[in-house]
């Protein structure tokens, strides 16, 4: 299981970087200057609302999953105050190419 857990703020401090320990290596996630990340559950959908550079950042984190040799399971947990703004759903992004 991959969690980040990085303290008190909401996204991590500008250009923050997370080596997350994973079988055979650690994966690498990054957060841009000021990206902001907002996860709403309105009952029959989910809304990510995110400035440039929360998208940036988003993107960056689902590359590090899609990468060569990262096995299915590899995942990341986002929450409320553990990157994503107060308020926020969990979040969790995770590879899986056998379903």
């Amino acid at each position: 299981m991959l969690t980040m857990t990085l303290g008190n703020g909401s996204a991590p401090v500008e250009s923050t970087r997370v080596t997350v320990a994973a079988e055979g290596g650690g994966l690498v996630f990054s957060w841009e200057a000021d990206a902001r990340i907002e996860v709403r559950d309105l009952g029959g959908e989910v809304v990510i609302e995110a400035n440039a550079a929360g998208l940036r950042t988003l993107a960056g984190h689902l590359l590090v999953l899609a990468g060569d040799g990262i096995r299915d399971g590899a995942h990341l947990h986002l929450e409320d105050g553990n990157g994503l703004e107060g308020g926020s759903v969990g979040l969790v992004l995770e590879r899986n190419d056998e379903g």
